[in-house]
């Protein structure tokens, strides 16, 4: 048990701000997670995908302060990958309920 502790301990010291990130980074990526895995027969990805995207970003902030080059490109993948399913999102409930605006855009059609 004083490994694990001593273990967060070196990890908060080596760089506060990349914990905190990481540490809030988790509450979301877990919250993500647990929606999607007791929703997973009707899934809603207006819940999931945006915890998912925003804890991808702060992967990808504490990567970056703590140099872990792999992880900047895993996060930067999911990271990507949420924004794909976020714009995917929009277009299906634009094109579902006449959002105005953004079908003036030219981006969605209504």
């Amino acid at each position: 048990m004083n490994r694990i502790v001593s273990f967060f301990k070196d990890s908060y010291t080596s760089s506060p701000l990349a914990f905190i990130c990481e540490m809030i980074e988790a509450m979301f990526l877990i919250t993500a997670s647990a929606i999607l895995s007791f929703t997973i027969l009707a899934p809603n990805g207006w819940y999931f995908v945006p915890l998912y995207l925003v804890g991808s970003m702060l992967g990808i902030v504490s990567a970056v302060i703590r140099k872990a080059a792999f992880v900047i490109v895993l996060c930067s993948w999911f990271t990507i990958m949420n924004i794909v399913a976020l714009a995917q999102l929009v277009v299906v409930y634009c094109n579902e309920n006449n959002c105005s605006y953004a079908t003036s855009l030219g981006f969605i059609n209504g």
